[in-house]
């Protein structure tokens, strides 16, 4: 199987975000589910940790002093697919690496439709409620949270019959695709009811997301 894994970041926050701590499982098969060697790792971003970052991650700057240098992070180099809830955000801060994404927020959505939150928390509530809250305790470390993106990965690739990493990274590119107007005017109305004008007028903007453009072309 490819080199995948399971991948999430803690970083500074909003304001060009640094990765802080990066944490990672490899997804060693499929079918059968099997998860192997883990790696975490704390990084110095050179910059103050925002307080809505700190709110969230409760990891403190002079608990960064002594560690390696952002700029040193780096995916392990034979790498081919990444996985990660809302993937492209630990993708962008990793500087853009030359892998595929699978989102787990993406596939969610496709496979439990109609809930209320498909927030990683949220959903471990709904998959495993017994038992969430004690596996919730130390959510939101870049650890904790690839073991809860784990969990949700292994529940997807049933509810779906995924068995190959092939077939559950075409399956994401499917479900990434909107079919609802994400922002604007036209907010929250099918795409297929947007006017063909607004369409054309998007399609002609520099910076679009792939994905809606990949929707307004169909």
């Amino acid at each position: 199987m490819p080199k995948t894994i399971i991948f999430d970041t803690e970083t500074t926050g909003k304001n060009e975000p640094k990765i802080i701590e990066a944490a990672w499982l490899e997804l060693a098969s499929i079918k059968p589910f099997e998860i192997t060697d883990g790696f975490c790792e704390r990084y110095n971003p050179g910059k103050p940790i925002e307080l809505g970052a700190l709110a969230t991650h409760h990891i403190l700057d002079e608990e960064l002093a002594d560690c390696k240098p952002t700029s040193e992070f780096k995916l392990p180099s034979d790498t081919e697919y990444i996985i990660g809830h809302n993937v492209d955000y630990d993708w962008n801060v990793s500087g853009n690496p030359n892998v595929k994404r699978i989102c787990t927020l993406a596939l969610s959505r496709k496979v439990w439709t109609n809930l209320d939150s498909y927030s990683q928390s949220a959903l471990l509530y709904h998959l495993d409620r017994e038992n969430a809250r004690e596996q919730l305790k130390h959510a939101h470390s870049a650890l904790a949270d690839v073991g809860i993106c784990a969990v949700i990965l292994e529940n997807i690739c049933h509810s779906l019959n995924i068995e190959s990493i092939e077939q559950l990274w075409t399956t994401s590119e499917a479900a990434r695709i909107p079919t609802v107007m994400p922002f604007g005017k036209h907010k929250g109305l099918p795409l297929s009811e947007v006017p063909s004008d607004y369409k054309n007028w998007l399609l002609g903007t520099g910076d679009l997301d792939s994905y809606l453009r990949k929707a307004l072309e169909l």
